[in-house]
């Protein structure tokens, strides 16, 4: 038997991918320490990003299925990121029944090229990236505030459709939005808050993780925020020519806010509430009010009132977001008001943001800045309070990965249902 056939890297991990065990082997395979990585670290460290992302999945599936586990051959990243091709095998650890975790035995196969034992990256893997670096399912957060302003500013007779403008409003708020995503990641990889946080298996937590994946390096991040912040800056620039120079403050307020929420030194998430106040702002009345203004040259304090909804809704995104990160968010000293209030306290606080949400639809209607068919939306309200029931049960669990999904759902679904309202009612 050859040597190498005698060094065999035994990895064990939690079913969130967090190390617990490393053996000896393991440290000469992989170049790190016992130290360096139990309880530090992940075990998608060891794969290149289009790997974790297009075959592990399928590959714990197999292991949990099988009592013998799942093999195959596939590529690896060492410490001072070389790559070397491994025939690997997991299984899934039980105990009491309970599956616990995973473990992973890798042998390295010298006389291959990781060339060779790379798994094909799909189609679909690649727009998974994309779709992860950027974090694009969070655009309905622009996307709605902007398609319900214009619908409810030509219903009050305060603009006419003028679709160029209205596709340049569309594209510069994506945009925008775009480059806070893209901000906030690298903002929160350089300061160290995403490698603290050891929870990526948990749905929508520590951001994206492109940079941890290798999908993307730190300076071209950065390069790409600024290109979308360039593109917001161009849309915006096309639309002042029409004599609407003052769009200038809206859009100056927008990159403020997506630069400096994270970025330093201002660095405004960890000033106990002020992050969530621009979030709330930005997302809703600032949003609705720059849109009405960049169609009409009008500047509209209806209009701002009208963003009040939509932006406590963005807002419970944020907050309900900020509970699987709020640990590490401490550590690194991102005081939102989640850490500051603690998770249970914070919880009732998610039910006081969709009250407050659903009650402004109402208010608004009272004060007859909307008519009456955006009581519609309304009807999501049963839903809110049923997730809210989740969140205060569940805020220190897993189980609570539904209710930040559905939060997203109940920003979207009664968005659509108040522009369906206005449109047709």
């Amino acid at each position: 038997m050859a040597e190498s056939d005698k060094i065999v890297s035994i990895i064990t991990c939690d079913t969130e991918g967090r190390i617990e065990s490393f053996n000896e082997h393991a440290e000469k395979i992989f170049g790190y320490t016992a130290d360096e990585v139990i309880g530090k670290k992940r075990v998608s460290l060891f794969s290149p990003g289009m790997v974790v992302l297009g075959h592990v999945a399928n590959w714990l599936k197999k292991a949990r299925q099988n009592k013998n586990g799942y093999t195959t051959k596939s590529t690896f990243i060492r410490k001072d990121g070389t790559q070397f091709a491994a025939e690997f095998t997991c299984t899934a650890t039980m105990k009491d029944g309970k599956h616990i975790g995973y473990c992973g035995r890798t042998k390295e196969l010298v006389d291959t090229s990781p060339e060779e034992t790379m798994p094909k990256t799909s189609l679909l893997t690649k727009i998974i990236s994309i779709v992860a670096i950027t974090r694009l399912p969070f655009l309905s957060a622009t996307w709605i505030p902007i398609i319900a302003s214009v619908v409810w500013g030509i219903h009050e007779e305060l603009i006419t459709m003028n679709w160029m403008t209205f596709t340049l409003v569309f594209l510069g708020g994506s945009f925008l939005h775009l480059a806070a995503n893209t901000y906030n990641d690298y903002f929160d990889w350089t300061s160290g808050t995403d490698q603290i946080n050891n929870d990526y298996f948990l749905q929508l937590s520590g951001g994206s993780r492109a940079i941890e994946l290798g999908l993307i390096t730190e300076k071209q991040l950065f390069k790409l925020a600024t290109t979308f912040l360039a593109l917001a800056g161009l849309a915006g620039l096309i639309i002042m020519l029409d004599d609407k120079v003052e769009l200038l403050y809206y859009g100056l307020a927008g990159a403020f806010s997506g630069y400096f929420y994270t970025g330093y030194p201002l660095r405004l998430v960890a000033r106990k509430g002020i992050g969530e106040l621009l979030i709330g702002l930005n997302y809703g009345p600032l949003m609705t009010m720059g849109a009405i203004f960049a169609m009409s040259g009008i500047h509209s304090w209806d209009a701002f009132l009208f963003g009040i909804p939509l932006g406590l809704l963005t807002t419970a995104i944020l907050w309900i977001n900020q509970f699987p990160d709020s640990k590490s968010d401490e550590i690194a000293g991102k005081h939102h008001l989640v850490v500051v209030l603690g998770l249970e306290k914070a919880s009732w606080g998610y039910l006081i943001l969709m009250l407050a949400a659903f009650g402004s639809i109402y208010a608004l209607y009272t004060y007859d800045i909307v008519e009456q068919g955006a009581l519609l939306s309304l009807l999501g309200l049963p839903i809110a309070l049923y997730y809210s029931y989740q969140v205060i049960r569940n805020y220190n669990t897993r189980e609570l990965a539904g209710a930040n999904w559905g939060t997203i759902g109940i920003h979207a679904i009664t968005g659509i249902l108040l522009i369906i309202g206005l449109e047709y009612i």
